[in-house]
């Protein structure tokens, strides 16, 4: 929904706040559209994790020393953040190294004592290989089957295929809160609530859904929601596991292996309680403190504002490409946010990628891990622009400009 303009962000003055966004790329102001890949990180983020290498580093939960203490104290604080900006409770963060990793821990565990053969685990045909590929792990491990939600022709899920698929076998309904190909936003608390009517358990990837929507855990009613830190401003190589307190206590350790004990001898060995219990070896301290920063940053943004640019720069985008001879927009759902996915006519996606380059312009081109959806919108690949906080209108107008140069040399 678009708001007034009253709401949204000063998107000149949040571009300063990156420092990468100041280059040129072959001679170009560079024009980042490719956040939903990765999303850069503000000075706050860079200061913070450099501050925390340059005066605390040190490893956590183990040392007595000062900078052992304020290693701790900066991952604890960094929960703490992470605690809030989720609307979790204590002992429901688990920091992992992003989604993909979260979406295995899950999947892997359920395999342990939740699944059995024949029982069912849903996906849907917006998922991205990383909430397909460790469901169908689990499935193989534990003899459960797959089964599909399929969307209909304007890229929502077909939700009366959903109540027929939704079952006394269902037992897992894993699912994108916004999907990372076409932007449809998933009516996730509605489907959670069917879905644990049934008895099944509710996973959501919220890669995509975190840096646009403001995401409160408890409101959702789901049992675990995956945050990957780099899609929202943050480090690669951090993101975070929320689950209830009930489900992190009856899942088992997914690794084995130093602060994740409780006590160990050769006989037998006890484990944390969670979030330790998930948290073997040393983590990655410094990207929780990049991710903290990440989330007080979109904070200080708010997320109504936020969400009222992204939502004005997705509809003009989609204005503006749909009026251009050859152009064709992929996918209208009702609600659609972060991303825009299209087609040059008689043109590879990865030539528009290309040539889009040559001008400054960055967008991801390619199956976008999504291979199930392109089969089914009967596609290879797309291109697809993807916004931020730091995109603004001129954004928009330098990739339509960009793509006249892929018309020229390919028309």
């Amino acid at each position: 929904m678009i708001k007034t303009e009253a709401t949204m962000i000063d998107t000149e003055k949040v571009r300063a706040e990156f420092p990468i966004l100041s280059q040129s790329i072959h001679g170009h102001p560079l024009v980042y559209l490719d956040s939903a890949a990765s999303a850069q990180q503000p000075r706050a983020v860079l200061d913070a994790v450099a501050h925390y290498e340059t005066t605390s580093h040190a490893n956590v939960h183990r040392s007595v020393h000062t900078l052992g203490a304020r290693a701790t104290q900066a991952y604890e604080h960094a929960r703490s953040v992470a605690r809030s900006f989720l609307g979790a409770k204590d002992a429901e963060v688990v920091f992992t190294k992003g989604c993909t990793e979260a979406l295995n821990l899950v999947a892997h565990g359920l395999a342990e004592g939740w699944l059995r053969e024949g029982d069912e685990i849903l996906l849907t045909e917006l998922e991205h290989h990383s909430n397909i590929v460790p469901w169908q792990m689990a499935a193989a491990r534990s003899g459960a089957v797959v089964r599909v939600v399929p969307i209909d022709e304007r890229g929502d899920l077909d939700l009366s295929a959903f109540d027929r698929l939704l079952g006394e076998r269902t037992r897992v309904l894993a699912l994108g809160h916004v999907s990372n190909a076409l932007g449809t936003v998933n009516p996730v608390s509605a489907m959670a609530a069917r879905a644990k009517q049934a008895g099944a358990v509710v996973v959501v990837d919220g890669a995509q859904g975190a840096p646009h929507l403001k995401v409160n855990f408890a409101e959702l009613g789901v049992d675990f929601y995956t945050i990957s830190g780099h899609k929202m401003y943050g480090p690669t190589g951090i993101g975070a596991l929320v689950g209830t307190r009930e489900w992190l206590d009856r899942l088992p350790a997914y690794q084995g292996g130093g602060d994740m004990i409780h006590s160990v001898s050769f006989a037998k060995t006890t484990y944390a309680k969670p979030p330790a219990k998930f948290e073997a070896g040393t983590p990655n301290i410094s990207g929780a403190v990049g991710l903290a920063a990440a989330m007080e940053f979109i904070e200080g943004l708010g997320y109504d504002a936020l969400r009222a640019s992204e939502d004005a720069l997705v509809r003009d985008a989609v204005e503006a490409l749909a009026d251009l001879d050859g152009v064709t927009v992929l996918g209208a759902p009702k609600e659609r946010c972060g991303v825009v996915s299209f087609l040059v006519e008689g043109v590879h996606p990865h030539d528009v990628g290309t040539v889009l380059d040559t001008e400054g312009v960055a967008v991801r081109a390619g199956h976008h891990c999504a291979q199930p959806l392109m089969e089914r919108l009967g596609v290879a690949a797309t291109v697809r622009a993807s916004f931020g906080a730091y995109n603004g209108p001129d954004d928009v107008d330098r990739l339509v400009e960009a793509l006249g140069k892929v018309r020229r040399l390919f028309g």
